[in-house]
């Protein structure tokens, strides 16, 4: 959503077009698709607040993704990891520590990405 609304921002003759087909798209939810259309269009067709709207969204999503991601990574350390083998943890032995295992697990997986 957030890379959609960068494209759009440069307001030619492919963005504009581009803008008109993608936010159609929210036309096609049954019974409530027009309206959701209509609000983010902020009239009846693609227009100045539309532009307005994209260039607020566009700039705010990022900084809200970044929020999110702290709050999940918080989240994480706060109460562990899952426990797939359902082993029930008697002793801090019984755990395995978020660092360096996870870490080491998730740097190798961005690695190969």
């Amino acid at each position: 959503a957030t890379a959609f609304m960068g494209y759009v921002l440069p307001w030619g003759q492919m963005s504009f077009h581009g803008a008109v087909v993608i936010t159609n798209l929210l036309g096609a939810f049954p019974v409530v698709g027009d309206a959701i259309t209509t609000w983010l269009w902020g009239g009846f067709a693609v227009d100045n607040p539309t532009l307005n709207r994209f260039f607020s969204l566009h700039y705010l999503l990022p900084f809200m993704i970044a929020g999110v991601v702290v709050l999940h990574i918080w989240a994480l350390h706060v109460t562990g990891q899952n426990n797939p083998t359902g082993v029930d943890p008697k002793s801090k032995a019984d755990t395995v520590p978020f660092t360096p295992y996870a870490t080491v697990k998730d740097g190798f997986g961005m690695v190969l990405f």
